[in-house]
């Protein structure tokens, strides 16, 4: 790689917190020259640097702690909230670079005026701070100090000088900077060495032996923030063509002086669609305003192509049922824009492929091989010369999860391989199943990059990881995809509401109106207010039990009879009110936005 210009202004990589009564203050520790501390009005959320501590007393005790990176802050109605690294494990490097996950996040309140709100004001802000209890456990965050990880290794080499001596905040790609809405806060305040840029995704690596040489391999995972959330609440576009669950993936390899990347991308069917969960199994697809998919999937791809170059949209869906109707809109809509540049692929993964004959995923392959070998990947030896990647596959399913991560390990797999030909690593005929090392650690990577995409999305790992791990379908995995079913049910229809509101929270995707008339996020009246499936499940329970103790009873006392066709008239009578009115017992996401079509 050539020579990399130093930012203005190193990023603080250790702080100490402290939390007095009415102010915190952030004291860099890392040895810094020069540095000044950061304080926080507790009563206004008002900054400014200092140069010194302020001073203890037996009245004004601090509480201290070391924290790793501020990541922003939030304004809501009668406050304002500080989030702050408190645990952090570096996992790897990126191009020479460390990089760290997020273990620990934290959110201080700042939030003395609550004390001068009206009872709205403050039964709203208690609404907020649940919202944000759930923001803490937010999975798969990744920093770096030294480098842009929401950049691909070849926008990150194509930095202009001017560029890289820009704090890493404004180097950053918007799309992939999880924290760019709680940023702003802080940016007017030109707290550049302050101001951490956090991608949401995964990031594994290994090396591995071949003969004498070590390659080192990294595969990297940037989730898009435009259309972030969970897979039952986010689902299609919304009418700019920002699709849900839009993932780029990086597969990067290092070996003998030359650095070579692939990038490929994941993302929902790119029109409006959505799947309202109602305690069904498998609810309904319902398509929104099909007469505007053309246009939709028109605004997502060219974005798409200003981005990536040429795309292969590869659509794994089948042709049955809801599924069927989805890929024959996407199909339909694709005809008017597809050229020389964009293409459109099926190929139906469950028909061909099943559940375990992954193999067969080699048809697919026959069918994009001309498309990757002509637009490549990225190349660049010691010497400083380089070929770029110049187009990108971008893969779907339902959830684009599961099949889709199979098909992407898979193209991966080609990839890595045509590399290492070129570099001069591998024969002509040569493949990564002949290296067992290498082919096991490389479906590891593989398993682990899908499951923590998975886990994002849907709040659990992704199915078959037993297949991609091993090549194998074995008894505990096929036990092991029938809980992850029955978990995603759980968390689709219990959960995920909540978790919803408080990601459109944290981007920027809801913005709270201070001051004015004010809406509690979880306002809800009539039978919606005191709706519980766990309390409705209990009362069938109760209610088939007594059913059964009655009919023990009939040959002592005929009146037992009516008394059990009461109970079972009743329990019938609730399980099929809860499944005609499914909706209601589900946790849905409350926020106002989620009234606004096509969002």
């Amino acid at each position: 790689m050539k020579e990399k210009a130093e930012p203005v202004q190193k990023l603080y990589t250790r702080m100490r917190l402290w939390e007095f009564p009415d102010e915190y203050v952030i004291e860099p520790t890392d040895g810094s020259s020069a540095s000044s501390s950061l304080s926080i009005s507790l009563v206004d959320a008002s900054m400014k640097l200092i140069d010194s501590i302020p001073e203890c007393s037996s009245f004004r005790v601090p509480k201290i702690q070391m924290i790793f990176g501020v990541v922003g802050m939030l304004k809501l109605v009668a406050g304002s909230y500080l989030f702050v690294i408190t645990e952090r494990k570096c996992v790897g490097s990126y191009l020479g670079h460390p990089i760290f996950k997020v273990i620990s996040l934290k959110v201080l309140p700042c939030v003395h005026s609550v004390k001068n709100s009206t009872p709205e004001q403050k039964k709203v802000e208690n609404e907020f701070s649940r919202l944000l209890k759930v923001a803490e456990r937010t999975t798969g965050l990744y920093f770096s100090y030294d480098t842009n990880l929401t950049l691909s290794t070849q926008r990150l080499y194509d930095l202009g000088n001017e560029s890289k001596m820009l704090p890493l905040w404004r180097q950053a790609e918007p799309r992939f900077l999880w924290n760019s809405y709680m940023l702003e806060a802080l940016i007017d305040k030109k707290l550049d060495p302050y101001l951490l840029p956090v991608v949401q995704g995964s990031f594994h690596n290994f090396q591995a032996t071949i003969g004498k040489q070590i390659v080192d391999v990294t595969l990297i995972a940037r989730r898009c923030t435009r259309r972030n959330g969970t897979r039952m609440w986010r689902r299609g576009a919304d009418s700019e063509g920002h699709v849900a669950n839009f993932v780029e993936t990086e597969q990067i390899i290092q070996i003998n002086g030359f650095t070579s990347s692939f990038v490929q991308v994941r993302g929902s069917i790119p029109f409006l669609w959505e799947q309202i969960v109602d305690l069904t199994y498998k609810p309904k697809f319902e398509i929104v305003r099909p007469e505007e998919a053309p246009q939709i999937a028109e605004r997502h791809f060219l974005d798409l192509r200003k981005m990536y170059g040429s795309v292969l949209a590869v659509d794994l869906l089948n042709k049955h049922g809801g599924e069927g109707r989805l890929s024959d809109m996407f199909s339909n809509a694709m005809q008017p824009i597809v050229s020389e540049d964009l293409r459109y692929l099926h190929f139906d993964f469950t028909k061909i492929c099943g559940h375990v004959h992954f193999e067969r995923l080699s048809f697919l392959y026959d069918q994009i091989a001309d498309f990757l070998v002509k637009n490549g990947y990225f190349l660049l030896n010691e010497g400083s010369e380089k070929m770029e990647q110049l187009g990108v596959v971008r893969t779907n399913c339902i959830d684009c999860l599961d099949r889709t991560n199979i098909t992407q390990s898979m193209i991966g797999r080609k990839i890595l391989e045509l590399q290492l030909r070129r570099i001069g690593v591998f024969a002509a005929e040569e493949t990564i199943s002949s290296h067992p090392k290498l082919d096991r650690c490389f479906r590891i990577l593989w398993a682990n990059h899908g499951d923590d995409i998975s886990i994002q999305y849907s709040g659990t790992a992704a199915l078959k990881g037993d297949l991609v791990r091993s090549g194998q379908r074995r008894v505990q995995g096929i036990l092991k995809d029938r809980y992850i079913s029955f978990k995603r049910y759980y968390l689709n229809n219990f959960s995920d509401g909540t978790k919803q509101d408080a990601i459109d929270l944290l981007q920027g995707h809801y913005k709270v109106s201070v001051g004015g008339d004010i809406t509690p996020p979880s306002q809800t009246g009539g039978l919606e207010a005191i709706a519980s499936f766990p309390l409705a499940l209990c009362l069938v329970l109760i209610g088939l039990l007594l059913t059964t103790m009655s009919l023990g009873q009939v040959g002592n006392d005929p009146r037992h009879l009516l008394f059990s066709v009461v109970w079972g008239s009743i329990s019938v009578g609730i399980a099929s009110f809860v499944r005609a009115k499914g909706r209601i017992f589900c946790n849905r996401p409350r926020l106002q936005l989620h009234d606004k079509p096509g969002y």
